[in-house]
């Protein structure tokens, strides 16, 4: 019998939610995304919100669907999500955010969900909220939809080198496309081009009131080492403080020296830690 005070919540407690999503901006901006456009409903976001705390309050959240994200986690929250997750099979596929919760709670579900495929447990967070100081790349811009099927092959070489896996495996990459196209559309992929080639990308993955997080950064690996890469994320930057969000944020791997280095250009600075799990 379950003795830990962790409920799945709904519509009715859309405030609580929102208001431990506003005490992290930048680990529970995924689930702030999928909150303000498919409110607490999940068979329309996919997913399921848990909350823990005493009584009707809700103190730390942990969002389960095609990933599993705690927010605002205590030890004593992450032991509760654990013990609930740990009952079902798994069903993400990752566990993502703060460093400290993410590493327990997969060392609470290792046991039943068996071997990841890799655990990242140092991938420093950053968070820029002024124009770089470098001048940007004025060759770096949205991509346009008829652009698409340039964009893609570039996509999917950096999904496949940041990831490990392809991302054409389970359907030809069909889903990972129309992912691609929203986010021209939405008007969220920058990239710079010779000719036809994409030489550099970077989308606005999330997007909230809060902070915009910036993913699938980008170098076609002839062109690495020659500077491309701070002009072309100043671009990114400053374009998305002034269309987007008052924030831009991202985490990158621990190891990954001269992204750091691209990043620190451009003016991020440090937010804490996150960790990754991958299935």
């Amino acid at each position: 019998m379950l003795t830990v005070p962790i409920r799945q919540l709904g519509e009715s407690e859309r405030a609580q939610v929102e208001r431990v999503l506003d005490r992290d901006p930048y680990a529970g901006a995924q689930i702030a995304e999928r909150v303000a456009a498919h409110g607490l409903s999940w068979w329309r976001s996919d997913g399921r919100i848990f909350g823990y705390g005493p009584g009707r309050r809700v103190e730390s959240i942990v969002w389960s669907g095609a990933h599993l994200v705690p927010v605002c986690s205590t030890p004593a929250a992450t032991a509760a999500f654990a013990e609930v997750l740990g009952a079902e099979p798994r069903i993400c596929s990752s566990i993502i955010g703060r460093s400290d919760a993410v590493l327990d709670l997969w060392d609470r579900l290792g046991g039943q969900w068996g071997r990841a495929r890799d655990v990242r447990p140092n991938q420093p967070l950053l968070v820029a909220d002024r124009d770089p100081a470098i001048a940007p790349d004025p060759e770096v811009r949205l991509v346009r939809p008829s652009e698409v099927d340039a964009l893609f092959p570039a996509a999917v070489s950096m999904y496949t080198e940041e990831v490990g896996v392809s991302p054409l495996l389970d359907d030809g990459g069909r889903g990972y496309r129309r992912r691609i196209a929203e986010l021209v559309k939405g008007k969220r992929a920058y990239a710079r081009f010779v000719g036809d080639r994409v030489i550099f990308k970077a989308e606005l993955a999330i997007v909230t009131n809060r902070t915009t997080q910036v993913q699938g950064v980008w170098v076609d690996p002839e062109f690495r080492g020659r500077g491309l890469a701070a002009p072309a994320m100043a671009a990114v930057t400053k374009d998305a403080l002034r269309r987007v969000s008052p924030t831009v944020s991202l985490y990158v791997n621990d190891y990954n020296t001269a992204a750091r280095r691209v990043y620190a250009k451009c003016g991020f600075v440090s937010a804490g830690s996150f960790a990754t799990v991958l299935f």
